[in-house]
């Protein structure tokens, strides 16, 4: 019997629907970060919310706490950064039903290193005790993260057309996303079995593409669009970024890259269809970038792993995987 990630629990649709009613009330709400404009200087604030999910329930399982806080600093500054902001500092909101503070100590450390790897400060946080309201021994993350881009630098996909080339940077893994589906397909030994796989931490792109930024848009926007493969993955991360008015299509080829065992072995134990696993999860492409093709292979050589995995081509507005 296949498995989808809907039946795992977790409705993309749904999801795509409270943002679609909520942007006719709130309209600057549904990018990858929201912009605020600094009143009097050239520059914006951008921010961005986010959690770990269910990967927090592995976490559980392998009593292992040092690397969550790493995947929630990611969740944050990864969306950020999509907007060519550079990530000022970082706030965190830990809630348990009693507190362990070896376990929390180490959650924040963790949150610490991510702060680190992206060049962000964690300036403060809050710690909810709830009794009755968690698991003993479970807690639940959610974070918060500012950044701060030129005014009139801003990356957000308006400039992308057809001909431009789509550069892939590779994940860690699963990174933050899908952890339903695999939990609904794997049992606890499984879980167990896969765990250095499952629990690597999600991969902070910010100081990488902070450089390539400065280095290929500084006289004119090479870099056109950025977008980080999480919750919807290709189809609706992707999609998002593309102008809302022309006809252009994006083509991702997936023989372009070599897709991690990991997700092979969850496709395959789960009988998940190719729509389905390359909507849920990463499929081993952390981070995408539409560039111009002028400058697509000066990008691509600039990143140590890059791979270009497809183009812009003309067409019904959306993305399309072949």
């Amino acid at each position: 019997m296949s498995i989808t990630y809907k039946e795992a629990g977790v409705n993309i649709e749904a999801g795509n629907e409270l943002v679609k009613r909520l942007k006719k009330k709130f309209p600057k709400i549904g990018g990858f970060g929201g912009l605020f404009p600094i009143v009097g200087t050239k520059y914006n604030l951008v921010s961005s919310t986010d959690g770990v999910g269910t990967k927090l329930k592995l976490a559980f399982l392998m009593k292992k706490y040092n690397t969550v806080g790493i995947d929630l600093v990611a969740m944050n500054v990864n969306d950020i950064v999509c907007v060519g902001a550079k990530p000022l500092f970082f706030l965190d909101y830990f809630a348990c039903g009693k507190l362990d503070v070896g376990q929390a100590e180490q959650v924040v450390e963790g949150i610490a290193r991510g702060c680190e790897l992206s060049g962000s400060q964690l300036i403060g946080g809050e710690t909810a005790e709830m009794p009755g309201f968690y698991k003993d021994g479970e807690y639940d993350l959610a974070g918060f993260s500012v950044g701060i881009v030129e005014k009139g630098k801003e990356i957000n996909g308006s400039k992308i057309k057809t001909g431009n080339v789509v550069i892939g940077l590779p994940s860690s893994g699963l990174h933050s996303n899908g952890y339903s589906l695999v939990r609904k397909i794997f049992s606890d030994n499984e879980l167990e079995k896969y765990s250095k796989q499952l629990l690597m931490p999600t991969r902070i792109y910010v100081k990488e593409i902070l450089l390539a930024i400065a280095k290929f848009n500084s006289v004119e926007q090479n870099i056109v669009g950025i977008t980080h493969i999480t919750g919807g993955s290709f189809y609706d991360k992707i999609g998002r970024i593309l102008p809302k008015k022309k006809d252009i299509r994006v083509v991702i080829e997936k023989k372009t890259w070599k897709i991690p065992d990991i997700f092979k072995i969850v496709q395959i134990k789960g009988n998940v269809s190719e729509t389905d696993i390359y909507r849920t999860l990463n499929m081993g492409i952390g981070m995408v970038l539409v560039v111009r093709s002028e400058a697509a292979l000066k990008i691509e050589k600039f990143f140590r792993d890059a791979k270009v995995i497809g183009r812009v081509k003309k067409g019904e507005r959306g993305v399309e995987l072949v």
